[in-house]
């Protein structure tokens, strides 16, 4: 998903829209009462053993690819913010989110930047940044959620390398190479045969390593990918995706890519897409266990974590909130920035609710998995790495 939660207040839906909603953003028309989101959370999930939400409580848990209940737009925001939203961020249990900014140009991005930033100076006791290695023990000491600023794509720095240092200076410190299609860097999902780094491609990958910037490639194809791991001297991540073999799909990584991106030092986090499943199956808990486990075999339980890619809150599957889904979707198929399979909503039976890090967990446990294995898992391995790569 940038997948970053936005208000949908205009008419035009642009690529910036788009892209937020099939990456599990909210919008207006889906956002539910307090009262439709309890009788979510509660349908579909069973408790958790005492044993998983002893491990949840003491564990570091960071979602690669997420972020809080809310919605904005750079033309007008909505702050402060619910008290019901702001109780949910401290009830999920996430204590570090990576938040994917999506803009389709550079003051776009800037004044997202400095929306989330006021959100969080209007919600300091709720919400910090994430800027060094020590910002994410911070957070979880202070019971706040850290906000990881990051790039789904590559459109804000429109092909100059020195603005990679001045996002960086803003607190940017994980970056794409591209999203689905080409960009001046490489190629996304959606361009297999778009050829791999380029030249400008192979600067930036320097200038992020230099930077201490990670570099996610998600949403780079399968060139890309392998030219970006050879060329960075830092490991790289994958904060979001699946695993090919379980369910074959563009967004979903081959067993050679979880190789290669642990040969690198390197995470995987696994998402909570319609992805995981073929169409037109609403993916379950068990699809996407099937997933993890399947990552954790091939890559090694060092190399796996959670990037969910939806917000925190649960998703509205009310027929409101479906009719308002379904129009966007068309938009998307329209524009040609849809992947295969986007004709489900975004979220995984079982998984939609705050808590769903903690399911995982339980999860992992049942399935005969160690304590220290699932708190890797569910958020240490993610920052080991960052740890590696910020630390210049």
């Amino acid at each position: 998903m940038s997948k970053t939660s936005r208000l949908f207040h205009t008419v035009s839906i642009n690529r910036r829209e788009f892209t937020c909603i099939m990456a599990g953003a909210t919008v207006s028309a889906l956002v539910p009462s307090p009262s439709a989101r309890t009788q979510q959370s509660s349908s579909n999930v069973s408790a958790v053993s005492s044993s998983a939400a002893e491990l949840y409580r003491h564990a570091f848990v960071l979602d690669c690819n997420s972020g809080p209940p809310w919605a904005y737009t750079t033309q007008g925001g909505h702050l402060p913010l619910p008290q019901s939203d702001l109780d949910m961020v401290r009830d999920s249990g996430v204590n570090v989110a990576k938040w994917s900014l999506v803009a389709t140009d550079f003051a776009e991005t800037v004044q997202d930047i400095a929306f989330v930033q006021q959100m969080i100076e209007v919600h300091s006791a709720y919400f910090m940044q994430v800027r060094i290695p020590a910002d994410m023990d911070r957070a979880k000491r202070d019971r706040r959620m850290g906000i990881i600023f990051s790039f789904e794509g590559v459109d804000m720095l429109e092909g100059k390398l020195e603005r990679i240092e001045l996002f960086r200076n803003l607190g940017v410190r994980v970056m794409q190479l591209s999203y689905n299609r080409k960009s001046p860097f490489g190629a996304g999902v959606m361009e297999p045969n778009g050829g791999g780094l380029t030249p400008l491609g192979h600067e930036a990958v320097k200038t992020m390593n230099a930077r201490g910037i990670a570099i996610d490639l998600s949403h780079a194809n399968p060139q890309t990918t392998s030219d970006a791991i050879a060329a960075s001297s830092r490991p790289v991540i994958v904060s979001h995706a699946g695993c090919a073999a379980v369910h074959q799909h563009p967004r979903n990584k081959t067993d050679e890519q979880l190789r290669a991106f642990a040969a690198k030092d390197g995470v995987v986090g696994i998402y909570d897409l319609p992805f995981l499943a073929a169409s037109p199956k609403q993916p379950t808990l068990d699809d996407y266990m099937a997933h993890m486990e399947h990552a954790l075999n091939v890559a090694g339980e060092d190399h796996v974590g959670v990037g969910s890619d939806v917000p925190i809150n649960p998703f509205d599957t009310s027929p409101k909130g479906m009719a308002e889904l379904n129009k966007l979707a068309e938009e998307r198929q329209r524009s040609g920035l849809a992947a295969p399979e986007e004709d489900r909503p975004p979220y995984v039976i079982g998984l939609n609710v705050p808590q769903k890090i903690e399911i995982i967990a339980d999860q992992l446990l049942k399935r005969g998995r160690t304590a220290r294995a699932v708190e890797k898992i569910v958020g240490s391995n993610f920052a080991r790495v960052l740890n590696e790569v910020w630390t210049t």
